[in-house]
C-alpha cells in the first residue's frame, strides 16, 4: 500500500472528526499566524491541511491567498464540502510535498501540522526542506508541529520521527532559524495522548 493509499483509507474509513490527528480548532497555529500581521493577500500554504478546520478560520480572518496541499483526495473533498461556496477561493493541491514542484519564492507563510514527522528517511526530509526553501519568500515564516520526544513512536499505523527543538533546527538547517517553540498535548478522539512540539521558524537566506 502506498502512502497516499494509506491516508485515503484512513479518511474513507473514518469521518474527519474521528481521525487521530483531529483537533476542533488549531489554536496555537492560529495565534502564531495572526501574530505575523500578514496582509490579507499574503500567500499561505497549509501542507497536509486535508480536512483540517484551519482553512475555515483563515478564511474567516480575511486571508485571501490560501493553498491547501494534501495526499488524500478524500480529505480535500471533505474540506471543500464543509466550506461550500467558500471553497472556490482556495487553491487545492492533491500531491506529495516531497515530490511536488512548488512555485519559487511564493509563500509568506508555510504551515505544517503532522506531516514532517512521518518523513522518517533523510532523503524524504531533504526533499521536503528543499521544497520549503524554494517556495518560501526571503524572511518568510514556517510554522510546524511534529511529535515531541515524549510522544508515541508511531501514529495511524505508521512510524514517526520525534523531535526536540534542537533536533528540529539541525534537521531543517541553517537557512531557517527557530524563533520559538512550545509543547502542546493532543488527545486523539480515541483518548490517546500525543505530545506535539510546535516550532516557529524564519527563513534567513
Amino acid at each position: 500500500m502506498t502512502t497516499s493509499q494509506h491516508w485515503e483509507k484512513g479518511y474513507q474509513t473514518n469521518p474527519p472528526d474521528e481521525v487521530g490527528w483531529y483537533e476542533p480548532r488549531l489554536e496555537t497555529s492560529l495565534r502564531w499566524i495572526r501574530a505575523r500581521s500578514l496582509d490579507e493577500d499574503s500567500p499561505i500554504i497549509d501542507v497536509g491541511g486535508g480536512a483540517s478546520t484551519l482553512i475555515d478560520d483563515l478564511l474567516a480572518g480575511g486571508y485571501r491567498s490560501i493553498t491547501v496541499l494534501d495526499l488524500s483526495r478524500t480529505a480535500l473533498a471533505w474540506a471543500k464540502k464543509r466550506l461550500g461556496e467558500r471553497a472556490s477561493s482556495v487553491t487545492w493541491l492533491e500531491a506529495d510535498i516531497t515530490f511536488v514542484d512548488p512555485p519559487a519564492c511564493h509563500y509568506d507563510l508555510w504551515h505544517d501540522r503532522a506531516v514532517f514527522h512521518f518523513l522518517t528517511h533523510p532523503q524524504q526530509q531533504e526533499r521536503y526542506v528543499d521544497n520549503l526553501l524554494k517556495a518560501l519568500r526571503p524572511s518568510g515564516r514556517f510554522i510546524i508541529a511534529t511529535f515531541s520526544l515524549e510522544a508515541p513512536p508511531s501514529c495511524s499505523g505508521l512510524p514517526v520521527k520525534r523531535y526536540s527543538a534542537d533536533e528540529s533546527q539541525r534537521t531543517l538547517g541553517s537557512k531557517l532559524r527557530l524563533k520559538k517553540s512550545v509543547k502542546e498535548l493532543h488527545v486523539t478522539p480515541g483518548g490517546v495522548e500525543q505530545m506535539y512540539l510546535y516550532g516557529h521558524f524564519q527563513r534567513t537566506a
